[in-house]
């Protein structure tokens, strides 16, 4: 999957980049709308994130002319402009999704593979699993080697997240943002606390641990080496 980016705050656009390539797209970027509208036209992304605010031509005249050249490349708006008024006119002009600055990067991604997903008629699987651990998230319910595992919201969401990224390294900045919706505090241990229960539901009982510390990075869900 490809990404476009246009947005002209070089800071901004360096984390974007770097974690949408850590996610596992390539990302192309314009610092300005008139090279940016010319990349939008040539068909070769799955979705373009479009500052509002921008040199030579802003982000709703791209769209405009994106839209009426009859493209279909789903668009994720992202602007300072916070009003409801100011995001409805954003969607009113073609964008498929606004997102406001400041952002959570695991926010953002969450949004850009929805639109990926809603544009390609991809199906959201109703169930995920990992070795012998099933998570149903329809029902909400968990089991492993066919055991009902029960568990609270927190921890199922904390559980489905280790899920998503098995295999993975996830830090507690990552899962504070991704599980409780906000900036990681130093000061708590909030993170290790539900880590610890989730992994006393989860593993206690069962021959192969899945949940793993990984000392000074985070946490794991995979089975040991």
């Amino acid at each position: 999957m490809k990404v476009l980016l246009i947005e002209d705050d070089n800071v901004i656009a360096g984390l974007i980049k770097k974690g949408i390539k850590e996610a596992g797209y390539t990302i192309d970027h314009a610092e300005d709308g008139v090279s940016g509208l010319g990349l939008a036209l040539s068909g070769n992304y799955d979705l373009a994130i479009v500052d509002l605010m921008l040199p030579k031509l802003d982000g709703l005249a791209i769209i405009d002319v994106v839209r009426d050249k009859k493209v279909t490349l789903p668009i994720l708006i992202l602007s300072a402009k916070r009003s409801v008024d100011e995001r409805v006119t954003g969607l009113q002009h073609g964008g498929d999704d606004y997102l406001t600055k400041p952002f959570s990067f695991s926010e953002l991604l969450a949004r850009v593979k929805a639109l990926i997903r809603r544009s390609s008629n991809v199906v959201e699987p109703t169930t995920i699993s990992y070795q012998n651990l099933s998570l149903d998230l329809l029902a909400r319910t968990v089991t492993r080697e066919n055991r009902k595992i029960d568990l609270q919201p927190k921890e199922f969401a904390l559980l489905e997240y280790l899920i998503r990224n098995q295999g993975h390294v996830v830090s507690k900045t990552m899962i504070m943002e991704r599980v409780w919706d906000y900036h990681f505090d130093p000061g708590t241990n909030v993170v290790e606390a539900r880590v610890s229960k989730l992994r006393e539901k989860v593993d206690k009982g069962f021959e192969a641990p899945l949940i793993h510390t990984v000392r000074g990075l985070g946490y794991v869900l995979k089975l040991q080496d």
